[in-house]
């Protein structure tokens, strides 16, 4: 199965980017292994899925507020130095919602 990090490019790239938090994804298992790609959704008829370097297996799934984010999982987001209230703007800005919507923390490790 493939997840889209189009926002965090080069923080998988890196392998500085060991969580991320998602709208949906509810039904994710402990063990998955997911390919990242680029973009998932709207390529055009013809147009592929460009891979970011190899899979990830999910090491931790759970349910919570996205203001309840941490400086440390800031930083697992792939963004040192940022805070908890700027990484809230940044993920409502692409992603929409409210600063109190629960959303999906999803913790991999690379493989």
């Amino acid at each position: 199965m493939n997840m889209s990090f189009a926002l965090t490019t080069r923080e998988i790239l890196a392998r500085q980017k060991t969580v991320t938090r998602r709208n949906g994804w509810r039904r994710l298992a402990v063990g998955a292994i997911l390919q990242p790609v680029v973009k998932c959704q709207g390529i055009p008829k013809g147009g592929h899925v460009e891979k970011i370097g190899g899979p990830i297996r999910v090491v931790a799934v759970r349910r919570e507020p996205l203001n309840a984010i941490t400086p440390a999982d800031v930083h697992r987001e792939g963004f040192p130095g940022r805070s908890s209230k700027w990484f809230v703007a940044f993920y409502l800005e692409a992603n929409g919602g409210a600063p109190d919507q629960i959303v999906t923390r999803i913790e991999f490790e690379y493989l």
